[in-house]
């Protein structure tokens, strides 16, 4: 790892970065709770067979806000060249913002990958690092220290080169997961889809059945224990008022106070049934959509394929 403090040593490594395709990014930031928070480092990986973080490189910029600029003018804005973050919403506050160019967030994949393929708790860094890419025991306690004290320690240092390591890995494995999730439904094949179905329907069936009945025990319970919330549940009652008046009353009353009511009403199939003929002096206009619903007969022993 490369901990860079000499303005030179930045602008040097910058230049460098410039002529690579893809870098994995992350950022640490001083008084990050605070109404003035302030960019400390720059981690940049290049190399995605780098697990130990030897090629990665700390930029230290938390004296140095012009190397900050430099690398949001030389690579940040860059449409040439690809950076990754896990949630890079934040950390381009402080990386060009929306002058940033060619950005891919692994936290928006990973929100996208359905939850079969990739079953996690959540999307944080640590736990897809350690679900996905199975490194043990990802310590993350150096994420809240202060990083706007010098010196570093030594793990703090740690803690900020394998961040982009983690990174660059997960990104990798979330590629994988995101190019098994989507399919070209012109060559599916569709008899592999329904023994899939047909394989887990039971199973999901009963999961299914007992989650919402385990819902309906927890939400009658607690109501009438009174207790509002307990192990992430939470009851709330609510009242619900719905005003209705009768169509021809509504009429009246606009013809009589002069009301401008010119807006358009659903005609269902109930109202189109009493209106009959009369629709034909009405100047109607249709709207179609076409909707696909796939409905699912239940299944029969001699159609059991397994």
């Amino acid at each position: 790892m490369d901990y860079l403090t000499d303005s030179r040593d930045i602008r040097d490594a910058i230049a460098r970065y410039c002529q690579r395709p893809i870098l994995w990014i992350d950022t640490e930031i001083a008084d990050f709770r605070s109404k003035t928070p302030k960019l400390s480092l720059i981690q940049v990986l290049d190399d995605s067979t780098d697990f130990k973080g030897d090629r990665a490189s700390v930029f230290d910029v938390l004296e140095c806000p012009e190397c900050a600029i430099e690398f949001i003018e030389r690579i940040a804005v860059n449409p040439a060249i690809e950076k990754v973050f896990h949630n890079a919403k934040y950390d381009l506050k402080f990386l060009g913002d929306k002058n940033a160019q060619n950005i891919t967030c692994t936290l928006e994949i990973a929100k996208k990958i359905p939850y079969y393929l990739a079953p996690v708790p959540n999307h944080t860094l640590k736990t897809l690092a350690e679900h996905l890419c199975k490194f043990p025991n990802v310590d993350k306690s150096e994420q809240s220290s202060d990083w706007g004290k010098r010196p570093l320690t030594p793990q703090q240092l740690y803690y900020a080169r394998m961040d982009v390591v983690y990174l660059a890995q997960v990104h990798l494995r979330l590629l994988q997961l995101q190019q098994m999730a989507q399919t070209d439904p012109a060559t599916e094949d569709i008899n592999a889809l329904i023994l899939r179905y047909r394989r887990i329907e039971q199973q999901w069936k009963c999961l299914d059945s007992e989650m919402s009945h385990l819902k309906e025990r927890l939400k009658v319970a607690m109501h009438q224990q009174q207790v509002p919330e307990q192990g992430g549940f939470k009851v709330s009652t609510h009242t619900k008022t719905t005003k209705k008046v009768a169509f021809g009353e509504l009429a009246q009353l606009a013809q009589t106070l002069d009301l401008d009511l010119d807006l358009s009403i659903t005609l269902n199939k109930s109202l189109q049934k009493e209106l009959g003929d009369v629709m034909e002096k009405l100047a109607i206009e249709e709207q179609v959509s076409t909707i696909s619903q796939l409905k699912v007969a239940p299944q029969q022993d001699d159609d059991v394929p397994f």
